[in-house]
């Protein structure tokens, strides 16, 4: 049988059943506990008809729980699909129906969210769901459960069969679509196990390790924390979502969990730096930081080289498309100086990072071209999207196998004159915010939909941090409405998550075209930076 993602939890289990495998809180899962809970879902699940390569959602905080989820289902050969617990219902329905999936796995605080998606008829009579939580749900959402968790103990501790290979899904992640509606990034098992297998590897992660889970399990970072940790056998500490950007707490996370590898977004830690929550010296465990998702300023970097001299710092760069991330760069020393530039670097073992021109030919050294991935982690497309699929994902000009297959970032890059690639921006209406990647037409869509506008424009700002950027609306409101930016930003925090609503705004008697008659998006944003009277709404 091949090595799927599931089969590092039943190795572990069986080497060191009695180590400690999560931990969240007070609360703690040893790998036995992992592999048996885990295992019972997947029995229960196929006991309930849940067939091959079905998709399951997972709806839930960042918990134990979801964990047991996502083994569960993979041990299922089903495929899971990571929801956002807090993001807007409307979205998440988008998610659920693209998905097709037949199957809901809740807990937490997600019951009147549950009632508002079961509202729908058809979701009403097509969905199952089960309770994950010992901890009961509220009576509002009962009669609608199709198992809950005490329901689990029913079932076989052992591993079930399976029929899934390398080549089939493990998991559907969402991420932002120009149209209005999400486009899912499929990732194989083996797309994962290749990354992980690379990155265990490189980090020198051992059963020794406490790493930490910052990201949302609908964020495609989190993926790395738990397969890596669980493959070498280490903890893994799921950060708890009410401190995820609270420098200080996460500071005083690092020290009582004594973590040995840290790994977030670069906004996480530019806010530790600038609130200086560092201690000098500090974080005596800790032997190496990760971020990915964005550029992190050379500042920053400075300001943790300095007060962590036993740590390792390493940039990660890839979209969700191509797994993870698909190129790497430890920082050797300290930069001299803020200003100095801080590359996306080499390909991880397995992938090639091409910077080619408008024809597809590579660019010389220093020159700026278009970033495409081939290797190992590029995913098979978009969920049942053969359109868009095919508009990014190419044949791959570098390689003789016509099913190989070369993916089109959007990215702009150059390769110095030592290898390196450097990172130069998007060349599209997408963006990086928080290490969200954004497509400002869905924004817009959305803004479009509620019916309250005449005109709106969604732009990118300037940021401090280099590689993110502050999302903008300018807007004209339907003649005789009173309708001002408070209004569009409660209405729009109902369609879409925090972090794809507007951070500036600015209303206007009308939009400034080009000589095409076009919205012109430039001369929108020098309005809105050159005017002191804009409305800033911080987040």
């Amino acid at each position: 049988m091949e090595k799927l993602l599931q089969h590092w939890l039943t190795e572990q289990a069986e080497k060191q059943p009695d180590d400690v495998a999560v931990v969240m809180g007070e609360r703690k899962l040893t790998y036995g506990m992992l592999e048996t809970q885990s295992n019972r879902l997947a029995h229960l699940l196929k006991d309930r008809k849940c067939l091959r390569r079905e998709r399951i959602c997972i709806l839930m905080p960042k918990s134990p729980e979801s964990i047991i989820s996502i083994f569960g289902v993979l041990k299922a050969d089903a495929i899971y699909v990571p929801l956002d617990s807090e993001g807007p219902v409307s979205r998440t329905e988008k998610m659920i129906r693209k998905s097709r999936a037949k199957w809901i796995l809740a807990s937490g605080k997600v019951e009147h969210k549950l009632l508002k998606l079961l509202a729908s008829d058809d979701l009403n009579s097509s969905i199952s769901i089960g309770w994950m939580s010992l901890t009961p749900p509220d009576d509002t959402i009962v009669e609608k459960l199709d198992f809950t968790a005490s329901d689990l103990q029913n079932y076989p501790d052992c591993q079930p069969e399976y029929r899934n290979r390398l080549e089939d899904p493990a998991h559907i992640l969402f991420t932002s679509g120009s149209t209005g509606e999400p486009k899912g990034v499929i990732n194989t098992h083996a797309n994962d196990m290749h990354f992980v297998d690379w990155g265990v590897r490189y980090f020198g992660i051992t059963s020794r390790d406490r790493l930490s889970c910052h990201s949302p399990l609908h964020f495609d970072l989190s993926g790395f924390d738990i397969h890596a940790a669980i493959s070498a056998g280490a903890e893994l500490h799921l950060v708890p979502p009410k401190i995820n950007i609270l420098p200080n707490l996460i500071a005083d996370f690092i020290r009582v969990h004594r973590l040995t590898q840290w790994f977030s977004v670069p906004s996480v830690l530019t806010l530790m730096a600038n609130l200086d929550v560092v201690q000098e010296p500090d974080f005596p465990d800790l032997k190496r930081i990760l971020w990915c998702g964005e550029a992190l300023p050379t500042s920053s970097i400075v300001y943790f080289m300095k007060r962590l001299p036993h740590v390792r710092f390493t940039n990660l760069y890839g979209p969700t498309e191509t797994t993870i991330a698909s190129s790497y760069y430890t920082v050797p020393k300290c930069p001299d100086s803020e200003s100095e530039d801080i590359p996306i670097g080499t390909a991880c073992d397995g992938e090639q990072l091409h910077v080619l021109d408008v024809n597809n030919r590579p660019v010389k050294n220093s020159e700026t071209g278009h970033l495409y991935i081939t290797g190992k982690g590029v995913s098979p497309g978009y969920w049942e999207d053969p359109e868009i699929t095919n508009s990014v994902f190419l044949p791959n000009p570098f390689s003789a196998d016509p099913t190989s297959r070369i993916y089109k970032t959007g990215d702009l890059a150059s390769i110095r004159e030592d290898g390196q690639v450097r990172f130069h921006g998007r060349e599209d209406d997408q963006i990086k915010s928080r290490g969200y990647r954004i497509e400002l037409g869905e924004i817009e869509h959305a803004l479009h939909s509620l019916n309250v506008t005449l005109e709106c424009a969604i732009v990118a700002l300037p940021s401090d941090q280099i590689g993110s950027k502050i999302i903008g609306c300018a807007y004209v409101p339907v003649n005789g409405s009173p309708v001002e930016s408070k209004d569009l930003r409660r209405k729009l925090s109902e369609a879409l998550p925090a972090y794809m609503v507007p951070v500036v705004w600015k209303k206007m008697p009308a939009l400034p075209k080009n000589k095409n008659g076009k919205i012109d998006r430039n001369m929108i944003i020098d309005k809105i930076l050159n005017n002191a009277s804009q409305t800033t709404e911080n987040k």
